[in-house]
Formats: C-alpha cells, structure tokens, sequence
C-alpha cells in the first residue's frame, strides 16, 4: 500500500465475485480501501496472456479514472498511485487495485430490480454512453475470445479431458448439445456481421451492469463498480443486461432512449446476451478442461454451466 501513500492497514478478506480475490483494508486512523488482486491469466476478455489481460486492465481502469475525473459520479473508480497508475504489477501472474470504501449496499448477480430501480440505472448508463471517450478506452468487438477453445471442445468431446470431478460431465454435456451449441454459434456470427455491416458509433461501455456491479447511494441512485471490461463498444452491450430477463424490458428501454436521443437496435441485444452466454461456456470449459478439484467454485461452475448451455440450446432458433 505504500504505493498509494497509504500506512499500515488491517486487511480482512472479502469473499464476493467470481475469478478476483478481495479484501478490506483499514488504517489506523479508521479509513478504509477496498482493494482487488485480478488473477491475469484468468481475464482473456482483458487481452492474452498475463502481460495482454494487463495491458488491457490497465487500459480498462484507466477509463474508468478518466470519466470519473470528467464528472461522471456514478462511477467507482481506482485511486491512483504514487505514480499515477490505475493499477499495479504483483509479480507475474496477478494486478492490484485500490478502491475507495463506498458505503453503499449492492445487489446480486441474477436479481430483478423493480421498474424504477432499472430506469434510474438506465439513465446512469445513458450519461455514461453520451460521455466523451477517453483516450484509454479501447475498442471491444462483439467477439468470443476463447472460441477457438470452444470450438475445438466441441470437436473434440471424445479425447481425453483434463482430470477432476466434472471434466468427464462437462464432456458429455457438450457431446449431446453440441448440434444446439454450434447452431447457437451460427446465429452469433449472422447478427454480428448484421452489426458491422451497419457500422455503428461506439460509445463507452461498462460492459457488465448487472445488479450485482450496482451499489445504492442513500438517494436511490446507482453507483457502478468493476470496470475491467470497458471498453468501446455498442450501447447495447451494456443495455441487455440492464433491460429485465433477456433485455426485453420495454419501459426500461424507452427510458434510455430518452435520456440518450438513441433508439436500441433489438437484433443487437440479442447479439450480446447470447454473447454472454456462450462466453460463460468458453470459460467454464477452460475450468473443466484443465486439472481442477471439488470446491465450491467448481460446483457453483458446474451448475452455472448446465444451466446455460440448456437456455443456450432450448432457446436456439
């Protein structure tokens, strides 16, 4: 912490998210932090490698910096070091962040908010989208970063997978709904090349505004954390995760579009909710294909895992 001008603190661990390990940190004088250790290897979405994902966490909180030093006050973002840094090198594998304490509750990932909680986030992400970019922000296309693994699991069902419990289950899972999966995979491709064909104007994007990112400040309005994935993008990126179950909350909808002078282009929410969801695969397969244990992450996977390739392969069209 001394990087951050910040004395000798008492830390407690914080279990919350998935894939990124946190604690609370307090000074002795009462002042808290929050501080974030991104595990490289395991953000591909940040950029290959341990040295791309940091270049593109680096870039990612640098964004997020720089809209909160524009005004943008719903945003939680980095304190910076000594040096200006967003974000800092702990050896080769892992990248520390400090956080300001903020006070505030959050909700919880898959949690239905009521119609005026979603229309006050929409036009936080509306302000968000009209921001100007900053210089860090980098472009993010709609596609799969992992898949090439995804594919070549599906090709490959009957080799040999990774040792631990669920690596023969995720197998078999994948040999019976690879026909769904690889249709799935072919509707992806026609809306995102529906998406570029049109070119559209990138804005910033946080990229995962579920409710599990929201704080509430005490006058109901939202706070937005976690911004290693933003980037430039289509506002849709942001928008199906915002708009009710599957994006298709008319009320909420009409309100950003209000409050952002755009209309949302429907075949690209659809891109970008089953982008999502054929991501989570990519990721689980990662998990399941490697060597892996029993634990409670692994079990929470294997069942988040079940659960979407059946929406994914139920839900084909």
């Amino acid at each position: 912490m001394r990087d951050w001008e910040v004395g000798p603190v008492s830390l407690d661990y914080a279990p919350v998210g998935f894939g990124d390990y946190h604690w609370s940190a307090t000074g002795e004088d009462g002042r808290r932090w929050f501080l974030t250790l991104a595990d490289l290897p395991h953000k591909p979405y940040c950029g290959e490698g341990a040295d791309g994902a940091f270049d593109g966490l680096r870039r990612a909180l640098d964004t997020s910096a720089a809209l909160y030093a524009a005004g943008l006050d719903s945003v939680v973002a980095p304190l910076p070091a000594r040096d200006g840094a967003t974000v800092r090198r702990v050896g080769e594998r892992y990248a520390l962040s400090v956080l300001p304490w903020t006070d505030a509750p959050s909700g919880e990932f898959g949690q239905e908010l009521t119609a005026p909680e979603r229309a006050r986030i929409m036009r936080m992400l509306a302000a968000l989208h009209r921001a100007v970019p900053p210089a860090a922000a980098r472009v993010l296309p709609p596609d799969l970063p992992a898949r090439a693994r995804l594919e070549s699991a599906l090709a490959g069902t009957d080799g040999p997978w990774g040792p631990g419990p669920y690596g023969g289950p995720a197998r078999e899972l994948l040999r019976t709904r690879a026909a769904g999966l690889r249709r799935r995979l072919a509707e992806f491709d026609r809306r995102a090349r529906r998406l570029r064909d049109r070119g559209p104007e990138l804005v910033v994007t946080h990229g995962e505004p579920h409710p599990g990112n929201v704080l509430w400040r005490s006058g109901g309005e939202p706070l937005l954390v976690d911004w290693d994935t933003a980037g430039l993008a289509v506002p849709e990126r942001d928008l199906w995760h915002a708009a009710g179950t599957g994006g298709t909350d008319e009320a909420a909808l009409e309100t950003w579009a209000q409050a952002s002078g755009r209309t949302p282009d429907r075949s690209a929410l659809e891109l970008y909710r089953l982008r999502w969801d054929l991501d989570d695969v990519c990721a689980f397969l990662d998990m399941f294909r490697a060597p892996h244990g029993r634990s409670s992450d692994t079990d929470d996977a294997w069942r988040w895992m079940e659960d979407t390739v059946t929406r994914l392969v139920d839900g084909s069209r």
